[in-house]
C-alpha cells in the first residue's frame, strides 16, 4: 500500500478546497464532477429508501436483484450489448469496479497495456495486485488513439490484459467503431482479456459516437470486462455507486471477494441508481448540452493564450490542452520545467487549480475540467491567461 501513489486529481481538489476554506477565491478544474445537482426524482428516490426498512438490512453482495436487472436493460438500451443480471456486479462506484476487474484478473508478473494519457487511478490496482504497466504514448497526431502496431509491438507471452476507455479521461478522444472493432480483434485472435471504460458513454459532441467493444465484437464477451456507474452521467459522484459486467467465472470472484471487503454497496444509493437508470435520458440531454458549450468556449479560451495548445474534445468533460511551449519560462521569479511546477505556480499565483500532464503519463499537458459554471471557467481562464502574459 505504501508503493501506491495518491490520486492526483483528489489531491489538486482537495488543496483547491483547503484554500477555499481559507477563505481565498480559487477556481478548481481539477476533480470531474459535474456542477449539477442530482435530478429530483432521484433524491426523491433515495428518500423513500431511507424510510423502507428494507434498506435499513444488509442486501446481497453483488447488488440489489432489481438494480443488476435495470443494469442489464439500460446496457441493452443504451449500447447495444445484451447481457443478463446475472453478469453484473454493483460497486462502490466506478473505481471501485475497476479494482475489483483487476484483482480478478492478475497475478503477480501479467502485465496490462494501458494507453496514454490515462487515468490516473489505472495502474495502482495492477501494481497492488503484483502486475506491471506497459504504457503505450498517443499524442496529437493520432488524436490520443492507441494504433494497432503498438499493441502489436507492445504485446509480450505475459500480456494479459488491456485497459481501454472511449471516449477518454483525460483528453476526450473518442475511438471511431471501425478503431473499436479493429482493437477488440486484435485481442480477441491474442486471448488477451479487455478492461473497457465506458463511464463517460453519453457524454458526446460533435457528431461523435460512443461505440461499446463486445457490442461489436460479440466473441469477446467472455473476455472482456465493461465498467460503467452513474457518477458522471446522472451527476452522482459522491452517491457511489458503479457496476461491472463479465463472464459468469469473474463475477462469481468478485461477489465473494466483495462479500469480505464490502458488502453490498448502500442500498439508498442502489435504490438511487434505479430510479437514474429507469428515469430515462432527459437530465443527461441537458447536461450534455451544457458541457458543450463550456467545451467549446474552454478550448477557444485556452487556444487563445500565446503558447497553449488544445484539441477540441470529442467526449466527456475535460480538455487537455499542451504546455510544452511554456516549459523553461520563468514566471514571477519561478522556473518553469515540468507541468507540476506549472501547475503549482498557477495555483499559488493565480489561484486556479489543474491537474498536470505527470499524473496521466503525459508531462507537458494538463487536465482541466468544464463541468463547472460558465463563469468560472472564463475567470479561471482569464487569471491563467494574466499569469502565462508575465512569463519570461
Amino acid at each position: 500500500m505504501a508503493a501506491i501513489a495518491e490520486s492526483a486529481t483528489l489531491a489538486v481538489d482537495a488543496k483547491a478546497k483547503a484554500l477555499k476554506a481559507a477563505g481565498e477565491s480559487v477556481i478548481g478544474f481539477g476533480a470531474g464532477e459535474p456542477d449539477f445537482a442530482t435530478p429530483d426524482h432521484i433524491v426523491e428516490a433515495a428518500v423513500a429508501a431511507c424510510r423502507d426498512v428494507r434498506s435499513h438490512r444488509y442486501s446481497p453482495a453483488a447488488g440489489l436483484p432489481e438494480l443488476r436487472a435495470a443494469i442489464a436493460r439500460k446496457t441493452m438500451r443504451d449500447s447495444g450489448f445484451e447481457v443478463s443480471p446475472a453478469n453484473v456486479v454493483v460497486t462502490n462506484g466506478g473505481k471501485h469496479a475497476i479494482y475489483n476487474a483487476i484483482t480478478a484478473l492478475i497475478d503477480p508478473g501479467d502485465e496490462v497495456l494501458l494507453p496514454s494519457p490515462y487515468w490516473t487511478t489505472y495502474p495502482e490496482p495492477v501494481a497492488l495486485a503484483g502486475g506491471s504497466t506497459v504504457v503505450l504514448a498517443t499524442d496529437e497526431t493520432t488524436g490520443f488513439r492507441v494504433t494497432i502496431d503498438q499493441l502489436d509491438a507492445a504485446v509480450t507471452d505475459r500480456t494479459k490484459a488491456l485497459i481501454f476507455v472511449s471516449p477518454s479521461n483525460p483528453t476526450g478522444a473518442i475511438y471511431t467503431p471501425e478503431q473499436v472493432e479493429a482493437i477488440g480483434r486484435w485481442a480477441l485472435e491474442r486471448g488477451i482479456w479487455v478492461i473497457t471504460d465506458e463511464i463517460y458513454e453519453h457524454l458526446t459532441y460533435d457528431g461523435a459516437v460512443f461505440s461499446s467493444m463486445p457490442t461489436l465484437v460479440p466473441e469477446l464477451a467472455e473476455r472482456c470486462i465493461v465498467v460503467n456507474g452513474v457518477a458522471k452521467t446522472y451527476a452522482m459522484t459522491g452517491w457511489r455507486v458503479g457496476w461491472m459486467i463479465a463472464p459468469a467465472d469473474v463475477v462469481t470472484a468478485t461477489s465473494n471477494f466483495q462479500s469480505h471487503t464490502t458488502s453490498n454497496v448502500a442500498n439508498v444509493s442502489q435504490y438511487a441508481a434505479l430510479a437514474a437508470l429507469e428515469g430515462g435520458l432527459d437530465d443527461v440531454k441537458r447536461f450534455r448540452e451544457a458541457f458543450d458549450r463550456r467545451r467549446v468556449r474552454m478550448v477557444d479560451m485556452l487556444n487563445d493564450i500565446d503558447g497553449v495548445v488544445c484539441l477540441r474534445p470529442e467526449g466527456a468533460f475535460y480538455a487537455f490542452p499542451s504546455f510544452r511551449q511554456v516549459l523553461g519560462s520563468t514566471i514571477r521569479g519561478r522556473r518553469i520545467t515540468t507541468t507540476l511546477d506549472l501547475a503549482a505556480v498557477v495555483l499559488d499565483e493565480a489561484k486556479v487549480a489543474m491537474v498536470p500532464g505527470e499524473a496521466f503519463g503525459a508531462p507537458g499537458f494538463a487536465r482541466f475540467s468544464f463541468a463547472l459554471a460558465d463563469e468560472d471557467i472564463e475567470e479561471g481562464l482569464r487569471r491563467l491567461a494574466s499569469l502565462l502574459a508575465e512569463r519570461v
